[in-house]
């Protein structure tokens, strides 16, 4: 391919509170190897750190940089702001702390071309800067940790219920009318439903790494595990079907655990088999999960399997209804469904 041959590029990057990262996300974006036109554009919400400033520092010095305002600070309408003041046909989305695998772009867009996907993504490919960090790194891309997901634990390329953040042609996410804003977590497996729902191909592929830093604290992890399990049911209630056995995991284990403590102190302690057995399995998981790294690390990748486990289950179990109600209440009619009415 010539250069001239390479389709333009718009990453979109939603942004708040990141300034640790900032920087050196976006060298990452523009170091890579890709002969077409770039730009990058920054939604940035209201931040309590350094990151307008960086944001600032970054547009002036390179003129492939923007950035557009998000007075909300939510994830979807940042993106949707980005998109709007983005101008080319492939769209690639990158958050603030993630870094992009030098040929990220150039391969992205050969895969786009190759397989005729709407959205193409590889791995999430956690990587800590510190004990804690790599715990849980090895706990997100560990089977027990996460399951048969693709795009934490690798696997073959192929089509796929959704990908890590996304290379986007641009007319998929202008049909689909942009992220929706309602999910202020698991928007990109509510777009990707809906992109597949319209007949468009998810493509998943090993060959895309974006490096991604994990939460920094046991509560920030608790957190982001609860939002998860909160909106993946919500996901649920929004498009019926959509959910499987995999999802349902953590909050059995919840409902198993909690009974079994309960059960075990009333009743019998045979009932604590239940909490003993999931604890023991845990232990014996994070060993290989482990494997390479200093002890101190490893001794707390249980702590992070537990967290993400009891924090995504206990989230789903505990989504209120009236969330789903409200996000059902925006619902804009399905693009099928508009298709089969303009026939």
């Amino acid at each position: 391919m010539s250069a001239a041959q390479y389709p333009a590029v718009s990453v979109i990057m939603p942004v708040l509170n990141e300034e640790r990262h900032l920087r050196n996300s976006v060298r990452h974006i523009l170091e890579q190897e890709y002969a077409g036109e770039m730009e990058v554009v920054i939604a940035l919400g209201p931040s309590a750190d350094r990151t307008d400033e960086i944001a600032a520092e970054l547009v002036a010095e390179d003129p492939r940089v923007h950035t557009v305002p998000n007075p909300t600070g939510r994830t979807p309408a940042a993106l949707n702001a980005a998109i709007k003041a983005s101008r080319h046909p492939v769209v690639v989305r990158v958050d603030g702390h993630g870094m992009l695998s030098p040929n990220y772009i150039a391969t992205a867009v050969r895969l786009l071309e190759e397989t005729g996907a709407q959205n193409v993504g590889g791995i999430m490919h956690a990587e800590g800067e510190n004990a804690w960090e790599d715990a849980v790194a090895a706990a997100m891309t560990s089977k027990i940790g996460v399951g048969n997901a693709a795009f934490h634990t690798g696997g073959r390329a192929g089509p796929a219920e959704t990908v890590y953040l996304g290379v986007f042609r641009r007319e998929a996410l202008e049909r689909a009318e942009g992220y929706n804003v309602e999910f202020i977590r698991a928007q990109d497996w509510e777009l990707n439903f809906r992109i597949r729902e319209a007949g468009g191909l998810i493509w998943f592929s090993p060959e895309l790494k974006v490096q991604y830093r994990p939460r920094p604290s046991v509560k920030a992890l608790a957190k982001q595990y609860k939002d998860y399990g909160r909106w993946r049911h919500v996901v649920a209630r929004y498009h019926s079907g959509s959910i499987n056995l995999r999802y349902l995991a953590p909050p059995t284990a919840v409902v198993a655990i909690a009974a079994g403590l309960v059960v075990g102190a009333a009743v019998t302690p045979w009932a604590l088999l239940v909490p003993g057995g999931y604890l023991a399995a845990i232990v014996a998981g994070s060993l290989p999960a482990g494997k390479g790294l200093p002890l101190k690390a490893r001794a707390q990748i249980p702590v992070a399997l537990a967290t993400m486990h009891m924090c995504w289950g206990f989230g789903f179990l505990t989504s209120p209804r009236s969330l789903a109600k409200r996000v059902i209440a925006s619902r804009r009619p399905s693009l099928a469904s508009s298709s089969s009415e303009t026939v």
